[in-house]
């Protein structure tokens, strides 16, 4: 896998949030430490010059962050390596000592699965950032900002079925707020991502160490349904579930230092957490199962807890998921 390479953020040493002038200001000292009149390296310039075009218009500065950063990519000397390449995570090859050949990644010995019986699970620890925000540097994503449990609010506006939607994407926001959040502290809750591949959305997230959950919901009457491997069927009614798996695919691709994966939550107007109840037949695989509240909220909670290195909060995936909120 590629080294990581800097975005532009990173390359002007400002952070996701920086104001206009903040960047132009950064530009200024970033030039002149690097113009090759003063001594400076050619390559470091012109990065720090495509940077700067980038991020000073807003027109391409939005359409940078929508992309994740992958378009219009730094790129590391002559070996052409783009933004693609992230720094080390559960994606990332290891050494045979179980650390990661790239900073911040997978440590073997704190995955769960190879802990001691009865030592507690590291994702109810305290949140650990890493990168550590120290004093000097300019992190991506400002420690307020990175401390925050929840970005983005569910979406407030639409046309058709517009109340259904707003109603399960608060209802989903809150039961994630509530029952997860709660229990894992470093994961964070983004609501109302854009899609990386068009412009559709992605109602939830959830980053947690170095593992990513897209989440979807849907709302059902009550009663009995059955899972077919494509669709619910409550009598002679066939309800077809969100479109997940590609986001999934998408985000994967975009992240590849994540372990991505896909939720969807069903919720029934009487908000019980337990229905609708869901019977899943046999040979009903590959593709995204839906699970009514209660089982929602276990295998989200495992999927995030059980990860190398729960506790963390990985700053330049939690950045660069920041830009990509409507």
């Amino acid at each position: 896998m590629p080294g990581h390479v800097p975005s532009h953020y990173e390359v002007l040493g400002v952070p996701v949030t920086a104001s206009e002038s903040e960047i132009r200001r950064a530009y200024r000292r970033a030039a002149r430490a690097h113009h090759p009149d003063h001594g400076g390296d050619v390559a470091e310039f012109r990065r720090v010059t495509l940077a700067y075009e980038v991020l000073s218009h807003a027109a391409s500065r939005a359409a940078y962050d929508r992309s994740y950063f992958t378009s219009t990519p730094q790129r590391e000397g002559p070996s052409g390596a783009t933004a693609r390449g992230g720094a080390g995570g559960e994606g990332a090859s290891s050494s045979a000592s179980g650390r990661t050949t790239a900073g911040g990644g997978f440590r073997a010995d704190l995955d769960p699965r190879r802990r001691p019986s009865g030592q507690r699970n590291p994702a109810g620890e305290p949140a650990v950032y890493i990168p550590p925000f120290a004093p000097g540097t300019m992190p991506l994503v400002p420690a307020e900002v990175a401390a925050r449990s929840e970005h983005g609010v569910p979406r407030r506006r639409g046309l058709f079925g517009a109340d259904a939607r707003i109603q399960r994407e608060q209802r989903t926001a809150a039961l994630i707020r509530r029952r997860v959040l709660s229990a894992i502290p470093s994961a964070r809750l983004l609501n109302g991502l854009r899609s990386p591949s068009d412009s559709s959305h992605v109602a939830h997230a959830v980053l947690a160490g170095y593992r990513l959950a897209l989440v979807d919901s849907m709302l059902v009457p009550r009663g009995n349904y059955a899972w077919d491997g494509a669709h619910l069927i409550h009598g002679g009614r066939v309800v077809a579930p969100p479109r997940l798996a590609e986001h999934v695919r998408d985000f994967q691709e975009l992240f590849p230092e994540l372990n991505v994966q896909g939720f969807v939550l069903v919720l029934t107007p009487e908000e019980n957490l337990h229905e609708p109840v869901i019977d899943v037949r046999r040979g009903a695989e590959g593709r995204i199962e839906p699970l009514n509240a209660a089982k929602f909220v276990r295998e989200l909670t495992f999927f995030l807890g059980s990860g190398p290195q729960p506790n963390v909060v990985f700053v330049p995936a939690l950045a660069r998921l920041l830009t990509g909120l409507h």
